[in-house]
């Protein structure tokens, strides 16, 4: 298990096991805040099965996804977590390989309900280049027993153009772009 679960397992111990019942919105809030940071800590570039242990850990069997963009939520943590992996692969790989700058900003939104949570989210891709793309976003997570049974994206936002090969560290030809001079050079 990596650094950032035995965190979230020691976070958990110390008082949020069980949360998330209505009956304590305080211990949904605690788990949202483990979950989040435990997000916000993991480094895309090193590895994304860090984010998948994250998934395993605190999200329930039964879970729901669902965003406005989608016609049909995907039921069930395995077909939730394949969705998951198809969104960080790619993302590794550009940040490990491709150079891209990843960083990843989370703030809470106030909600009314108790075994609910609301985050924004702000995801930002930067190329070698320097050219940016921002994502944002929020997300709607619904807690039963300190496990995420329901969670809905919403008012998804895009700053910027997507990156493209050219910034990126690699192309499909083997030539590498230089930031610096916005030019190519062999590998």
């Amino acid at each position: 298990m990596g650094r950032i679960m035995e965190q979230a397992n020691g976070l958990i111990t110390g008082g949020a096991e069980g949360a998330g019942d209505a009956e304590d919105p305080s211990r949904t809030i605690a788990s949202e805040r483990v979950l989040n940071g435990a997000i916000l800590a993991a480094d895309i570039s090193q590895s994304f099965e860090e984010y998948l242990e994250i998934f395993d850990h605190f999200y329930a069997e039964d879970i729901v996804g669902t965003t406005d963009a989608m016609k049909e939520s995907v039921h069930g943590k395995a077909e939730v977590r394949t969705r998951l992996a198809d969104f960080l692969v790619p993302l590794h790989v550009f940040a490990e390989i491709g150079g891209v700058s990843v960083s990843i900003q989370s703030s809470p939104i106030r909600g009314d309900r108790p075994d609910e949570t609301h985050s924004a989210w702000t995801l930002q891709l930067r190329g070698v280049t320097g050219t940016t793309c921002t994502v944002t976003w929020a997300s709607r997570r619904r807690w039963r027993l300190g496990r995420v049974v329901s969670e809905h994206h919403y008012d998804h936002r895009r700053i910027g153009e997507s990156l493209t090969l050219g910034d990126l560290r690699f192309s499909p030809d083997g030539i590498a772009g230089d930031a610096s001079t916005g030019s190519a050079k062999p590998q």
